[in-house]
């Protein structure tokens, strides 16, 4: 058992990254993939997962081996950096929120069945994670995380086992590029979160900082171990999801809800139904887990991001900075909440896609920062890193080309 508390003492923000990611791209966009092509889009799942890897992981190397965040690196490399940042989570973040907040909020309503309305529990689970954040920092947030990781990554390759014993047919694993006008917007939706928004790897950073606080031994090694577990991770579960969407909903004809708790509802019944009452309990566990953990890690992550980033922009330190914007994007949640409470699927397409046409953004300036002059020489990219780069770059300004044209 001790060894087992000292492995998991050296992970973090690797499994802070995975608790992010693991939510609205795997639950709703992946369940939906699997529901409406099967496995189908399994490429676009790995494509993604490829060509993104590199931006993310720059980003906790580039604080480990700096102890400075990427923000405080984007200054460096341009004072006007840290504006366009400023602004563009400005207008992501509260719709991110939103998004994920009204999945988790759904779950709970269908989990304990109608006891209070979906706008109720939105209500008690932001403030309940605004305290849990608030009080136990992120210490608390640390160890929360890797116990509800743990948790729903049993509960969902469980239920990927048992939906797949109970599927009668032949397993069909043709890959499939939408054509569609409504196709081509999820698969750039589906990509876009998958296996997160790109400036998750902004959030990375900053965690980084805070465990290196936490663990002073927290090294480089230490660190990339720590995010290729959560990074891959997200990859064998958006693998899952799909697999359960496909087992369970498939040539239903079923048309997934676009109001959240009739969403999950429907799909926590549509698993039920399909691999007995019994798994009831193991699916809702799956779901809620899954969106619990992405609701807290988001609602630090944004604060945080902007709280360093004000500092940087006024070019001093501003005190509370972090609760000040905890509050606003507290506030500002449940605003859009109430505005938009019947169109989950409105919010989730807004958020995914703004999250993709912002990716080259980060990628770009996460590649400039890794290779420049401000990172030491021995911690650069390697040859094959700066050609996975360079392709990654070209796959995100190439695909959200394709989506201006054809998807809007």
């Amino acid at each position: 058992m001790g060894k087992v508390n000292d492995f998991l003492k050296k992970l973090g923000p690797g499994l802070l990254f995975a608790g992010t990611a693991i939510g609205v791209s795997h639950l709703v966009q992946s369940t939906k993939a699997g529901a409406e092509f099967g496995f189908g889009l399994t490429w676009a799942l790995f494509l993604a997962i490829i060509l993104k890897y590199p931006f993310f992981k720059y980003a906790p190397k580039y604080s480990l081996v700096t102890n400075e965040s990427v923000l405080h690196g984007y200054k460096k490399l341009h004072t006007i950096l840290p504006v366009f940042f400023f602004l563009i989570t400005l207008g992501t973040m509260f719709t991110i929120q939103t998004a994920v907040t009204i999945v988790t909020a759904g779950l709970a309503n269908s989990i304990f069945g109608d006891i209070i309305s979906v706008e109720i529990w939105t209500l008690i689970i932001l403030l309940l994670s605004f305290f849990l954040l608030l009080i136990g920092k992120y210490k608390t947030l640390d160890k929360l995380i890797k116990y509800l990781i743990i948790a729903l990554t049993i509960s969902t390759i469980l239920s990927f086992i048992f939906a797949g014993f109970n599927f009668s047919k032949p397993v069909d694993v043709k890959q499939v590029f939408p054509t569609d006008s409504s196709g081509v917007i999820f698969l750039i939706a589906f990509m876009g979160w998958m296996p997160a928004p790109l400036d998750v790897s902004i959030w990375n950073s900053l965690w980084t900082i805070e465990k290196r606080k936490q663990q002073k031994n927290y090294s480089v090694s230490n660190s990339l171990f720590d995010f290729n577990l959560g990074y891959f991770g997200t990859a064998i579960l958006g693998v899952c999801f799909i697999g359960v969407g496909y087992f369970t909903i498939y040539g239903t004809q079923e048309i997934l809800s676009e109001s959240a708790g009739i969403f999950s509802s429907q799909l926590i019944y549509l698993y039920t139904d399909n691999l007995g009452y019994w798994s009831y309990y193991l699916i809702a566990f799956a779901a809620f887990s899954t969106m619990l953990s992405t609701t807290i890690t988001a609602l630090d992550a944004s604060p945080r991001a902007m709280g360093i980033t004000t500092e940087l922009i006024f070019n001093k330190k501003i005190k509370h900075a972090y609760l000040f914007w905890l509050i606003i994007l507290l506030f500002g949640t449940i605003i859009i909440f109430f505005s938009f409470t019947s169109q989950m699927g409105l919010l989730i397409k807004i958020a995914t896609i703004l999250s993709f046409l912002t990716a080259p953004f980060y990628a770009i300036m996460n590649y400039l920062l890794i290779s420049s002059k401000y990172t030491p020489k021995k911690n650069r990219p390697s040859k094959k890193m700066h050609i996975l780069s360079i392709l990654g770059i070209i796959y995100l300004l190439g695909f959200s080309v394709f989506f201006l044209i054809k998807g809007i």
